[in-house]
């Protein structure tokens, strides 16, 4: 949509904080939504006893939790973001279509959650 918003002139490289504004919401909104659904998903099986997490399940789903919000977040901003730069410097910002930003967006969060795997669960699990 950022891309097409910026063919039809719709959306111009000044509007960057705008667009940044709403997909900072959109996107923190959204990852706290899952990472919600991810720590409580994690929280029942335990204690419902469908799967045992260990003595350390709270600090897993804490985990999951910053992770998805950290991830939904970064791929928002990144996936706006990357177009109005590329257009910025005079470059074909259909050139970040959906596979570049894809990817980009699986190889960092991969990182993003390992980040914090490695914060929050130093001294137990890792």
């Amino acid at each position: 949509m950022i891309i097409r918003a910026l063919a039809l002139g719709e959306l111009t490289v000044k509007n960057w904080f705008y667009v940044m504004r709403r997909e900072l919401l959109s996107g923190l909104s959204l990852g706290i939504i899952l990472g919600a659904i991810g720590f409580l998903r994690i929280m029942a099986w335990q204690k419902l006893g469908w799967y045992n997490y260990g003595t350390h399940w709270l600090l897993m789903s804490t985990t999951i939790f910053f992770s998805l919000i950290g991830i939904v977040l970064w791929g928002t901003l990144s996936g706006s973001m990357i177009p109005i730069v590329l257009k910025r410097l005079k470059l074909d910002p259909a050139t970040s279509s959906a596979p570049f930003v894809a990817t980009l967006v699986d190889v960092t969060g991969l990182v993003i959650y390992f980040s914090i795997a490695a914060v929050l669960l130093k001294g137990t699990i890792l």
